[in-house]
């Protein structure tokens, strides 16, 4: 009789729901058997489903490679709640119908998954710009204006021209055909792949500025305005690199 371990083996070769070795192996009796066959089945059915995620995400690159437009630059931004640190934005291009597995909008993919995903876009993609406008800079101009010009620097970073810009929720002052898209990074595997960009590039920057200013936990909040950070500014004040258009640091200036 097979084993156990041998007929795990052979499931492994099936790769649709329909095919004949699941109908073979289910009449094998034994619990063992039956739950490999669902664990299989489990497993085919969710890579069917990735697929599927994956083609749809390619849906607005599609229409634009119909117009001879191939040249696409997915573009997002990390950091515009932030208390401290930069905004950070990215521009990508990636090769037509490209698929990137488990690429999605850098908020649904699992933090421990977010450097393997980030090394497949900067690995498959044409050309990537990234755009940083430090927290002077947002504190001058506010942090929307701040953050189109970020994006604008990414563009001006990539090098390759591109043909059409898909936007994350902004329009931008450039003579580039453009189309914004709200919530776009769910949307657009081009814009997907610049957040996941723009996020692990942000973090990094945080994650070294935990080192020059400890005591807000940068590494772990990325600026943004937890427990742990406003404790470190009720203790330490604020440092150079907080917005001081920002609240609570607003404030805290008013009353020096």
């Amino acid at each position: 009789m097979t084993t156990i371990k041998e007929v795990s083996e052979l499931l492994k070769s099936a790769q649709t729901l329909s095919d004949p070795l699941f109908e073979h192996w289910s009449q094998d009796t034994r619990q063992g058997v039956q739950k490999l066959i669902n664990k299989r089945q489990r497993d085919i059915q969710a890579a069917l489903d990735e697929a599927a995620r994956l083609d749809n995400l390619l849906a607005y690159e599609r229409q634009l490679y119909t117009q001879n437009i191939s040249l696409i630059a997915g573009i997002d931004e990390v950091g515009r709640g932030p208390l401290a640190g930069p905004v950070v934005t990215a521009a990508v291009i990636l090769p037509e119908n490209c698929k990137i597995p488990g690429l999605n909008d850098s908020k649904q993919i699992p933090k421990a998954h977010h450097q393997v995903v980030y090394n497949r876009v900067m690995a498959e993609s044409l050309a990537v710009g990234i755009g940083i406008i430090d927290n002077h800079k947002i504190d001058q101009v506010n942090i929307y204006e701040a953050t189109k010009l970020a994006m604008l620097q990414a563009i001006e970073h990539l090098k390759l021209k591109p043909e059409h810009l898909l936007i994350d929720a902004m329009s931008l002052d450039t003579d580039i055909p453009q189309t914004s898209l709200i919530k776009g990074d769910a949307k657009s595997m081009s814009i997907a792949a610049a957040s996941i960009v723009a996020k692990v590039t942000r973090d990094k920057i945080m994650g070294d500025y935990e080192q020059k200013y400890p005591g807000y936990d940068f590494a772990h909040n990325a600026g943004y305005g937890t427990k742990k950070h406003l404790e470190g500014l009720a203790k330490q004040g604020f440092t150079d690199i907080h917005r001081q258009s920002f609240e609570p640091i607003k404030s805290m200036i008013h009353h020096i």
